[in-house]
C-alpha cells in the first residue's frame, strides 16, 4: 500500500512547538530532575530523568492518588469517619500516634498524610480502601503501569527505605501531573501548618514553599539518609498553566528548593501553552477499494495541546496517509498520522483515524445493487 507524505507549512498567530527533550543547565550535586508541563505531561527540562533512584517519602504521592480516586468515586467521603486497626501499632517514621480504636474523619487522615507525612494515617486509608496494606500496594504497583510508569516498583504505600522500591524524577512528575485533577486536594498541598485531633496534634509541611512560594500548588519534599533531599513541586500562575519540577536527591535542603522554584520561574518564563489546531478540511477522503463506499473520511483523533517556546511562531505539520485503502475499514481505524514539528524537532504525533465503517464489497450486495438499478 503506498503512502503519501503530505508536508504542510503553517504560521499560528499563538505559535507551537519546541525541541524535545531540552536540558537544563545542572543543578550542582543533583542526582536527576525534570521540568514537565501539568495538562500535556511534555518535558521541558530534565536531566538523567528516566534514572531509577530511591524516592523517599515521595511515593506516598501515588498513595495520594489512589485515595483521591476513591473519594472522587464516592467509596469513601472527606467526612466518613474511619476506626483505626490494630495495625496501626506497628507503624514507624511520621505518626499522628494513633491508637487502635481511634476514630477520625477521612479529611483529617488525609491532611496528616499530606501536611504531616503521617504513617499511621495512611494505614487506615489504605486499609478502608483495598481491605489491608498488600492490596494497597499491588493497586499502587498496577496504578502505575496503566499510567504507562514501567520505571516504578513500590514496595509499600509509606516510602520507607527498600532497595528494591525505586522510581524516576519523569514517573513522579506524571503521578503529581494526575493530582493536579483533583481539585479537592488542593488546599491540603498549600497548607504549611495546621492542627488535627481536636488541636492536639500539630503539622508541620516539609515543604517550605507551601509557605514562601505565592505561585506553589503542590506536592510533596522529604528527605532521607538513603534518598538524600527530594522534592515534587507545583507552580500555577493565574491563568491555571501549572508547571511540575521534581528533583531527586539533591546535596541539601537549601539546592532543593531554590531550584524547584527556579525550574518553574523557567516554565513561565521560556514557554507557552497552545493547541495544534489542525483543520480537519485539510485532509482529503482516502480511496477505498473493494468497499461498498469508494473512499472514506478522515480526521484527526484529537487536537492536541502543546508547550512551545515563547519565541516560536511558525509550525510545520507531516501528514502520512496511503492512497488507497482495502475494505473493510472501521470507524476509529488508525489511517495514518501528523505529525507536529519546529524545524527538525518533532514534538508530537496524533493519528488520523476513518470517521466512518466501509463494508467489504460481496457478492450480494452486488447483485442486490443490480436488481434495484434494473428496477429503477
Amino acid at each position: 500500500m503506498k503512502k503519501i507524505c503530505i508536508i504542510i507549512a503553517v504560521i499560528l498567530t499563538a505559535g507551537l512547538i519546541f525541541p524535545e527533550n531540552i536540558h537544563a543547565e545542572d543543578i550542582s550535586g543533583t542526582s536527576a530532575y525534570v521540568l514537565m508541563e501539568a495538562s500535556t505531561g511534555m518535558v521541558l527540562e530534565e536531566e538523567n530523568s528516566s534514572k531509577h533512584l530511591n524516592i523517599g517519602y515521595l511515593s506516598k504521592l501515588m498513595t495520594i492518588l489512589l485515595i483521591a480516586e476513591d473519594i472522587e468515586t464516592g467509596k469513601y467521603l472527606l467526612s466518613t469517619e474511619l476506626t483505626a486497626s490494630e495495625s496501626v501499632k506497628d507503624t514507624k517514621g511520621s505518626v499522628i500516634w494513633l491508637e487502635t480504636g481511634d476514630r477520625m474523619t477521612v479529611d483529617e487522615l488525609l491532611k496528616a498524610v499530606i501536611v504531616g507525612n503521617a504513617n499511621d494515617a495512611v494505614t487506615v486509608l489504605a486499609e478502608k480502601s483495598e481491605r489491608n496494606i498488600e492490596n494497597f500496594t499491588m493497586r499502587m504497583n498496577s496504578e502505575a503501569f496503566d499510567l504507562g510508569l514501567r520505571d516504578t516498583a513500590f514496595l509499600s504505600p509509606y516510602g520507607y527505605y527498600d532497595e528494591r522500591e525505586y522510581s524516576t524524577a519523569h514517573d513522579v512528575a506524571v503521578i503529581c501531573s494526575e493530582l493536579t485533577e483533583y481539585d479537592f486536594l488542593k488546599p491540603y498541598f498549600k497548607i504549611w501548618r495546621d492542627f488535627i485531633k481536636e488541636g492536639k496534634t500539630e503539622l508541620v509541611n516539609e515543604n517550605t514553599l507551601s509557605r514562601t512560594y505565592e505561585n506553589h500548588a503542590g506536592f510533596k519534599a522529604s528527605h532521607s539518609e538513603q534518598s538524600g533531599f527530594c522534592i515534587a513541586e507545583a507552580g500555577e500562575n493565574e491563568s491555571g498553566i501549572c508547571y511540575i519540577s521534581v528533583i531527586l536527591n539533591a546535596p541539601d535542603s537549601d539546592t532543593l528548593f531554590k531550584e524547584a522554584r527556579q525550574l518553574i520561574k523557567k516554565g513561565f518564563s521560556n514557554y507557552k501553552v497552545t493547541a495544534t489546531m489542525f483543520p480537519d478540511e485539510m485532509l482529503m477522503p482516502v480511496k477505498v477499494r473493494s468497499g461498498r463506499e469508494t473512499a472514506v473520511e478522515i480526521s484527526l483523533r484529537r487536537q492536541s495541546r502543546l508547550v512551545v517556546p515563547k519565541s516560536v511562531a511558525e509550525l510545520s505539520t507531516a501528514v502520512v496517509i496511503p492512497e488507497y485503502l482495502n475494505a473493510p475499514v472501521k470507524q476509529g481505524q488508525v489511517i495514518g498520522t501528523a505529525a507536529f514539528y519546529s524545524e527538525k524537532n518533532q514534538v508530537c504525533e496524533i493519528d488520523i483515524i476513518a470517521e466512518n465503517d466501509v463494508e467489504k464489497l460481496d457478492f450480494l450486495y452486488v447483485f442486490k445493487e443490480m436488481l434495484l438499478n434494473m428496477l429503477k
